[in-house]
């Protein structure tokens, strides 16, 4: 990439409830490319302007000097404090190490994937199902979520946790699992560790105490009242003939495009905030295959649900200004996450994020600041383009700080002009 400006300064010291955590500050007009790179390391997002390193191999001091080291090649002006470069240098071994005949870049390698594995289980990505103790160590079988799907036997903690057998089913995994250890079995994941628990207090209490410390309370998000989904599918029909009505059940609506490569379906049924309001999709041709394809809970404002059809039925003109770019622009708060980065507008009411290695959500838009709780989510599957959501982005920015007491009413939802409307093919 190309080299930052000299006037991007990086600032790591250790952290200092967790030794040896080490904490980043960034500062500059380039300071978000100097986040990104450190994103990708493993580092995590506390604040606008910091981020963290706390590791379960408790070798932060080693990887915090790569990550100097990789941003000075960029550009970047790197301040590392006195006491953080007094652990760098000094060198370090695990007491009881299991594998004395290790070199130390051995031992690193070791603890590199067994880094690999917690976060893998911390995000979601490895699922485990089972867990033992075979009287030495805690051994567990898991199930990768996503990429190609594995299911595999760990074993160990912490720094040394390993894989040690892979299965081509889930059943198949259990089953080994079941025969090897018998009656110590238990559900679920084993409970977590000191180290682990220390861990995750360092990543997720910072992030709430400085996410706290710079926004403002949360905001109600915007959300649609009862009936308002209804009301918007009739304004729909009524004033956009291109969209046809099918109804093959009672309790759902579904409106097809008359170019035939757009289709949205309504379930007249849906009522909590969980449940799945809409499921809208795009194909590259009448009979052709899925492009992409978004699923929208009940409570959904309209104006994104508007914003969604308007796009398939005549897409705004692009500036070329990708969602990122608009949430930036905005104001929105920026966070680095392992598996995701999301950005939360000023009043935290509504929340974009973006997961690169994910296909179902790649993309997700909810209300509210936690997904958890949230008010009503959309997911956008991989393959969503660009011009979608920056559409998506800027009606999500012009939403976030409107008061629910002032939503508008269904009939005032932006819609294109009726009549039947050029459609570029696009892929």
């Amino acid at each position: 990439m190309p080299h930052a400006p000299a006037n991007a300064q990086i600032h790591f010291a250790l952290q200092p409830d967790h030794h040896p955590g080490v904490i980043a500050t960034t500062s500059g007009p380039t300071a978000d490319a100097a986040r990104s790179h450190l994103h990708d390391l493993g580092w995590s997002s506390t604040s606008p302007t910091t981020m963290v390193l706390a590791r379960i191999d408790r070798d932060e001091p080693h990887y915090a000097d790569t990550a100097a080291e990789q941003l000075k090649r960029y550009g970047f002006t790197v301040d590392i404090a006195p006491g953080l470069q007094d652990e760098i240098n000094t060198e370090w071994e695990w007491s009881n190490y299991p594998f004395p005949w290790c070199t130390m870049e051995e031992v690193r390698e070791v603890s590199a994937e067994a880094q690999r594995i917690h976060d893998d289980i911390a995000d979601g990505r490895l699922v485990v199902h089972l867990h033992a103790d075979d009287g030495q160590n805690t051994v567990a079988v898991a199930s990768y979520t996503t990429g190609v799907r594995r299911h595999v036997h760990l074993h160990g903690e912490n720094h040394v946790r390993q894989v040690t057998s892979t299965f081509k089913s889930e059943t198949e995994a259990i089953a080994e699992f079941h025969r090897l250890y018998s009656v110590a079995v238990r559900p679920g994941p084993a409970p977590l560790t000191d180290l682990e628990r220390t861990v995750h207090q360092v990543l997720t209490g910072a992030a709430q105490a400085d996410h706290r410390r710079t926004v403002a309370p949360t905001a109600e998000p915007p959300t649609a009242r009862p009936g308002e989904h209804e009301s918007f599918l009739q304004a729909l029909f009524d004033g956009l003939p291109q969209w046809e009505r099918y109804r093959p059940f009672d309790e759902t609506t579904i409106a097809v495009h008359e170019s035939l490569l757009s289709r949205a379906e309504f379930d007249h049924e849906a009522r909590h905030r969980t449940d799945v309001a809409w499921m809208i999709a795009e194909y590259n041709g009448p009979v052709g295959e899925r492009l992409w394809h978004t699923t929208i809970t009940a409570g959904t404002p309209t104006l994104l649900i508007a914003a969604i059809l308007q796009y398939l039925d005549a897409p705004p003109v692009w500036s070329g200004e990708g969602p990122h770019e608009i949430l930036r622009a905005a104001g929105w708060h920026p966070a680095s996450h392992p598996a995701h980065t999301s950005w939360t507008a000023k009043d935290r009411s509504i929340t974009f994020e973006h997961a690169p290695h994910s296909t179902t959500g790649r993309w997700t838009v909810h209300g509210g600041d936690s997904l958890d709780r949230a008010a009503w989510t959309i997911r956008l599957s991989a393959c969503a383009s660009e011009d979608l959501l920056a559409e998506l982005a800027s009606t999500a920015v012009a939403l976030a700080p409107t008061p629910r007491a002032k939503a508008l009413p269904a009939t005032a939802v932006r819609l294109p002009a009726a009549g039947p409307q050029p459609r570029a093919y696009r892929r």
